[in-house]
């Protein structure tokens, strides 16, 4: 039986005319966003992949490492914006679902495609010039091949945060509840999986990094099983003597402290020397002195089984952050 509300609306009908307005201007988004990203991916399949077939410019192994699943992915949407044109929002993202491994595919490539890119812009004279062409055509609004690379990576964050909206403010009566709450936990469960492929592509990269930076025996092996946290300068102080300046790379489950080389090194020069490896699981950390936020920097004191590490900074604000993630990577360890 409907409750009666004389004289004022029902705060239950307030509450349902604010989701229905919501869900309107939440499907209005999705539908014009998702006409320019189609826009968009038939841009670069007419006038990148298309004419790259045709042309021979790219041999067929560097074409797919270069664009990967994108043509599968525009016919993804293609199929998709039909539905959304009818206002069939569940049965069209629960349909688009089933190509959502399309985008795992592609940003697992995203990597590959990237570095086949700049390879081919630096020796490739030939696609150097036909890039340049095709960016220069109005269509492309001065957008560049390798800002439109990562496109359908950033539509997937835009599906999740509007499929989301939309099954939120869906009410459990409606015909394409469940179909629209089915299709947004896909969704959010398949960008959760990218995000984590991209930063574990982040990581690799600063692991590959740090090993090129890094000379000695200790320091072999880094590029595996461990992720990278931050790196800086600070001042190591000994039992006697002047503090001295040492790198630092933290990682997950190891501190490594590095020794510059000499800027006249013939080989080495702008490289460290691997001094020590400290295992993070057998760490106990406390602040010596630099709790008050005052300009005067700090101490913090590193216990291991054989050794003390006694680091400071000029910088309170640099040495809080360094507090916190040695914190985090010593409770990596413990849990």
């Amino acid at each position: 039986m409907e409750l009666s509300c004389p004289g004022a609306r029902c705060p239950v009908q307030e509450q349902r005319a604010r989701w229905e307005r919501k869900r309107a201007c939440t499907a209005r988004e999705l539908l014009e966003t998702e006409r320019r990203y189609q826009e968009q991916l038939g841009l670069v399949a007419t006038y990148f992949l298309g004419i790259l077939k045709a042309k021979g410019t790219l041999r067929p192994p560097e074409r797919q490492a270069l664009f990967g699943s994108w043509e599968l992915i525009y016919g993804a949407s293609q199929e998709l914006l039909p539905y959304l044109e009818g206002g069939c929002w569940g049965q069209g993202l629960e349909g688009f679902c089933r190509h959502l491994e399309l985008y795992n595919q592609f940003a697992a490539n995203s990597e590959r495609s990237q570095t086949t890119l700049q390879e081919q812009l630096k020796k490739n004279k030939g696609f150097r010039r036909f890039v340049r062409l095709q960016e220069g055509r109005p269509e492309f609004g001065g957008l560049q091949l390798q800002d439109l690379l990562p496109l359908p990576l950033q539509r997937l964050q835009q599906y999740e945060n509007l499929v989301v909206a939309l099954a939120e403010n869906t009410g459990p009566n409606s015909p394409d509840h469940q179909q629209l709450t089915r299709a947004a936990r896909l969704i959010s469960e398949t960008a959760q999986r990218v995000h984590t492929i991209g930063q574990k592509q982040k990581n690799d990269q600063h692991l590959r990094r740090v090993q090129a930076l890094l000379s000695g025996r200790q320091a072999k092996g880094l590029t595996s099983g461990r992720w990278f946290l931050r790196q800086g300068w600070l001042l190591v102080v000994p039992p006697h003597g002047e503090p001295r300046p040492r790198m630092f790379f933290l990682f997950t489950d190891v501190l490594l402290m590095a020794k510059p080389r000499p800027p006249l090194h013939l080989l080495r020069s702008g490289t460290f020397a691997c001094k020590a490896l400290y295992p993070m699981a057998q760490c106990h950390l406390s602040r010596v002195f630099g709790h008050s936020g005052g300009p005067c920097g700090g101490l913090l004191s590193l216990s291991f089984p054989h050794e003390k590490l006694l680091l400071m900074s000029t910088d309170q604000e640099e040495l809080s952050r360094w507090y916190h993630s040695l914190t985090w990577a010593i409770s990596s360890q413990k849990n």
